[in-house]
């Protein structure tokens, strides 16, 4: 079909054309002339690599004059004690062991405390001159409200009867004041939540004698990485910024982990003797 040019037609002629077009068959519009579109590919990509117009010379300086005024930074008031978990103001607030108790069982900074049924804060004799420090209180601490009353409690009285000491002698309590569920192993936010609570505990009690027991404990305490079976009945100083002295610490094995591995329970006897020397020494 020879191409038909619209060129001078009036608007009605042309439409009327297109119409004729359409009804003899014509589907698609053609020019007269082929395109080469590999031609206007690469006019295309030229235009692509074409060096950016020069950009447009900068404003003038604004004058000191000229600029707004800076944006005022608001001074936020100081956290409340329990609404953001600002366990360090809380426990150093404490005066007493009393006051102390009081503040964790009004402390909310520790998620474990929703899931427990109570707090366990301590047992044993706050006068006396040996302190020991576990990890976290178990199903039978939980119920109870004391450290050390399950089946490792019970392991831990007899370890400690055997070097002379019963828990009229000993001030006990862990690093952790609620159960983890499932007594999994509480995670670095929660030991960091209890952590001032731990060390002002450690303050106010003030013993000649401190023993870390288990893996949590000494490291929590003495910042540590090295694990309970490399630094057991090794002795070490613990200092905390409220304590006038350090305390001669030394980790032991937890109750629990020697229930799992009676194996060790000969170690576990060597570093009791350590403690039953240096009271001896000290007295």
């Amino acid at each position: 079909m020879t191409p038909v040019s619209a060129a001078g037609l009036d608007p009605a002629e042309a439409l009327a054309l297109l119409a004729w077009q359409i009804e003899a068959g014509a589907d698609e519009a053609l020019e007269s002339a082929p395109i080469d579109r590999f031609a206007a590919i690469a006019e295309t990509a030229s235009v692509r690599r074409a060096p950016p117009a020069a950009e447009p010379a900068a404003p003038a300086l604004l004058t000191a004059s000229a600029l707004p005024p800076p944006l005022m930074t608001p001074v936020s008031s100081p956290p409340a004690i329990n609404g953001d978990g600002n366990a360090y103001r809380a426990a150093q607030g404490a005066r007493s062991l009393e006051e102390l108790r009081a503040a964790l069982e009004s402390f909310d900074g520790c998620p474990l405390k929703a899931t427990a049924t109570n707090l366990v804060f301590a047992d044993g004799n706050p006068a006396a001159r040996v302190m020991l420090v576990g990890e976290a209180p178990g199903g039978d601490e939980d119920r109870i409200g004391r450290p050390f009353v399950g089946v490792s409690g019970q392991l831990l009285d007899r370890m400690l009867a055997a070097v002379g000491l019963d828990r009229t002698q000993v001030y006990i309590t862990n690093v952790i004041f609620w159960r983890p569920p499932g007594n999994r192993t509480p995670t670095p936010a929660e030991v960091a939540a209890c952590l001032p609570f731990v060390e002002r505990h450690i303050e106010l009690v003030g013993p000649e004698v401190l023993i870390l027991a288990g893996n949590a404990a000494a490291k929590t305490l003495l910042l540590r990485n090295e694990g309970i079976t490399r630094i057991h009945g090794k002795w070490f100083e613990y200092q905390s910024a409220g304590m006038s002295r350090p305390v001669p610490t030394l980790p032991i094995y937890h109750p629990a982990y020697l229930l799992r591995a009676p194996a060790q329970k000969r170690d576990a006897w060597r570093d009791l003797l350590q403690i039953r020397e240096r009271l001896d020494h000290r007295a």
